[in-house]
């Protein structure tokens, strides 16, 4: 494949290319899925190609080809070139790319067990022990378990000399658990919803899950759920476990702060952004406690690596440092729009050999501070705890918002109460980060991936994670008004 993706370089370059690089990819997928004891899907695919990109008379072209034989691959690089000069009939200003050290380099995802070694008949033994566990418990409708596995090796080589091969494995795994009564349908999930846990590793991190002893625990709260009061509409104060602060980080920092967005490279498809170029260095995103990380170098993260799809190591940059945006997510081309001296931060990605990459998350993280769960509950007067989101809207500036959560509990007087179901919030970014006013501590921070973050025009589905503990929020509108 290396060699493949030299001949793809050179052929772009004798063309015309005054920059080009080539990526060849062979990435193995892999989904299983069982509903009480039947298996309900096996899905196992294998794509390999290569991909040139090259910049001729200052604009991109890019071209991909399945085909691995000689001549398909020149003929990708040659149409490559001819696409980027019909862009440039039409580009209205001219691409210039920040410098990046040329490396060559090889990395590999840390793992003890690679998933794919590991027999189908062990992994389905898994999941269905799982759900045979959760429907031992009365009400249970029904109990569904998955399991994930991505291996891609990927060879990146530049005109600027890089040469670069990775080996990234992913897995993920997880249960969820339905019961149905009374016009209701409640879910609790283990150890998050939309496919569990997600992360870098092999298939040792799906094991460590636990689901078979995990999986009555959560069956019975998705029963109890099934009779326990709505959140009430309310202005009160919030507070969220990691897990759905992960994707609030998501939804409202991550996406907002893609330089592609903000200078309106994606408003097409994937929206714009309330946050302007000039924004960076002075508007008050979110309160002193929101710190706020890029780190593509988190162990054990969905979106770790060691080079981006544009040669750039992953590293560690903070975006927003005690409430006040510094920094936005950027590539060779965005970075170097903003001034001479910016360089990228390295989160240009593409999902597979056949799209150009893209200004993508990989890790993004709320740093945590010095609280506990139990300290922001004790501190709070009354209010709602919510755990495990259930569903996410914003608008396409990133601005209102409304996310929902698989069960909510109550607190009084310092105290978590009762049990509340069907549980909401809304707010404005800056706003609702505006009201932070405690985050845990270390002990209680963790790492969640979000293997579906969906992009671009035509669409690309990217696995990227988010480090953050449980946080409180006050003055939120919490349930839905009538």
């Amino acid at each position: 494949m290396r060699d493949l993706a030299v001949l793809a370089l050179d052929e772009a370059v004798a063309a015309g290319a005054r920059y080009a690089d080539a990526r060849a990819l062979v990435e193995e997928t892999e989904r299983i899925s069982v509903q009480g004891r039947q298996v309900e899907g096996v899905d196992r695919s294998t794509t390999r190609g290569v991909g040139v990109r090259v910049l001729v008379d200052d604009a991109w072209g890019f071209a991909g080809t399945v085909r691995l034989d000689p001549e398909a691959l020149k003929e990708a690089a040659r149409h490559a070139v001819a696409i980027a000069r019909a862009s440039a009939t039409a580009r209205h200003t001219p691409v210039r790319l920040a410098p990046v050290e040329a490396r060559v380099d090889s990395w590999t995802t840390p793992h003890d067990v690679d998933p794919f070694t590991v027999p189908l008949a062990d992994k389905l033994a898994l999941l269905l022990a799982a759900t045979e566990a959760a429907e031992t418990v009365p009400g249970l409708a029904f109990a569904k378990a998955s399991t994930d596995a991505w291996r891609t090796e990927k060879w990146f080589l530049s005109s600027d000399g890089a040469d670069l091969h990775q080996l990234i494995m992913h897995t993920a795994g997880g249960v969820e658990c339905l019961a149905v009564g009374d016009g209701e349908v409640q879910q609790r999930s283990y150890p998050n919803s939309f496919r569990g846990h997600c992360g870098s590793g092999g298939w040792e991190d799906v094991v460590a899950l636990d689901l078979v002893a995990q999986a009555p625990l959560h069956a019975e709260q998705a029963v109890e759920l099934l009779t326990a009061p709505d959140v009430p509409a309310d202005v009160t104060t919030l507070i969220l476990d990691g897990s759905q602060v992960a994707l609030q980080v998501h939804e409202s920092v991550g996406h907002p702060l893609e330089l592609d967005r903000i200078l309106g490279h994606e408003a097409a498809y994937a929206g714009t952004s309330f946050v302007s170029a000039a924004d960076r260095g002075w508007l008050r995103y979110g309160s002193p406690q929101v710190s706020i990380t890029l780190d593509s170098t988190t162990p054990g993260a969905l979106g770790t690596f060691g080079y981006d799809d544009e040669g750039v190591p992953a590293g560690r940059h903070p975006l927003i440092v005690e409430g006040v945006l510094t920094d936005c997510l950027s590539s060779r081309e965005t970075a170097a729009a903003l001034g001479e001296d910016s360089v990228s931060n390295g989160t240009m990605r593409a999902d597979s050999w056949a799209h150009q990459p893209l200004i993508r998350m990989s890790n993004i993280h709320l740093e945590p501070r010095e609280d506990s769960l139990e300290a922001l509950v004790a501190g709070t007067e009354r209010g709602f705890y919510l755990s495990t989101n259930r569903s996410w809207s914003i608008d396409d500036k990133r601005i209102n918002f409304q996310f929902g959560c698989e069960v909510a509990y109550e607190i009084r007087d310092g105290r978590l109460g009762r049990m509340h179901r069907n549980g909401t919030y809304t707010g404005r970014t800056t706003e609702f980060w505006g009201s932070c006013d405690g985050v845990a501590g270390p002990d209680e921070w963790r790492v969640y991936g979000t293997p579906n973050c969906g992009k671009g025009q035509p669409g690309q589905a990217m696995r990227v994670a988010h480090g953050a503990a449980p946080a409180r929020f006050r003055g939120v509108q919490v349930g839905v008004k009538r």
